[in-house]
């Protein structure tokens, strides 16, 4: 009998794999959702007693990993554009729901040169005067709040002056990174990131007027296959509980305004 332990430990091991990944299912979510994404799964957590594992970071890249099979069960996008487009070749159970719409906001460190100017007016002139240097975007070939961001400048007819002394984060929360890291005077990125307590406490930060950029419209979906807790955990972010967190970080709801 002793001879068979071992092949049953490891058939035990086999079944037991996708039961563990079932009851932890893999979340891609966008980099503006890191702390009200975060707040809510342990929310979820609070409620339900199920558990899903967040990874965040742009959606243009999810969106390129999901196409080559990476093993998420549920996509959170900033850009619904990439939803619809996962739906359209067969990646998701449904064509998702729209969860929220974003904003962008100027986000300066305590002791920047330049003003908290939501028109984006200051930046021309620190531009000309050499206050200055660098500038935080998230990189707009494939995180929307860079996109985002660069019409927003586009918007103030600063593009072409700015673009030399832009540092792109890889997505928008490394952008806030890259703002406050003393490294670069400021950046444009989310909303959602500015309000949260980790950055609100070292930086100042000003809502950029919507009519500068197009809407960041964000949507969920499930991915082909997705089990009972990440349906669970999609159907949460519906409710309200759900709903109040995303409102605390800034987030335009479904069926609300500003």
């Amino acid at each position: 009998m002793k001879s068979l332990w071992p092949g049953l430990l490891l058939a035990a091991v086999l079944f037991a794999a996708p039961a563990a990944a079932e009851e932890r299912p893999l979340v891609a979510a966008a980099s503006d959702l890191q702390f009200a994404l975060t707040d809510a799964a342990a929310a979820f957590k609070e409620a339900t007693g199920r558990e899903v594992r967040l990874s965040f970071g742009s959606s243009g890249n999810f969106f390129r990993q999901i196409k080559q099979g990476a093993p998420f069960e549920l996509f959170f996008s900033a850009d619904e554009d990439f939803v619809s487009t996962l739906t359209k070749d067969g990646f998701t159970e449904d064509d998702g729901a729209l969860y929220a719409v974003g904003r962008i906001a100027l986000l300066l460190p305590h002791g920047s040169p330049l003003k908290l100017d939501p028109s984006l007016a200051d930046l021309r002139e620190a531009l000309d005067d050499g206050r200055l240097k660098r500038f935080a975007i998230a990189n707009p070939e494939h995180a929307p709040y860079g996109m985002r961001a660069e019409e927003a400048l586009r918007s103030a007819g600063l593009w072409d002056a700015i673009k030399g002394k832009l540092v792109l984060g890889e997505n928008v929360s490394q952008a806030a990174q890259f703002a406050m890291s003393g490294n670069a005077q400021g950046g444009i990125v989310a909303w959602s990131l500015a309000l949260a307590p980790e950055l609100a406490a070292k930086a100042d930060h000003v809502l950029i007027p919507d009519h500068m950029h197009q809407p960041l419209r964000q949507r969920a979906v499930a991915i082909k296959g997705a089990g009972a807790t990440a349906q669970a955990f999609l159907t949460f972010m519906q409710d309200e509980e759900a709903r109040a967190i995303m409102r605390r970080y800034g987030f335009v709801l479904p069926g609300e305004e500003m």
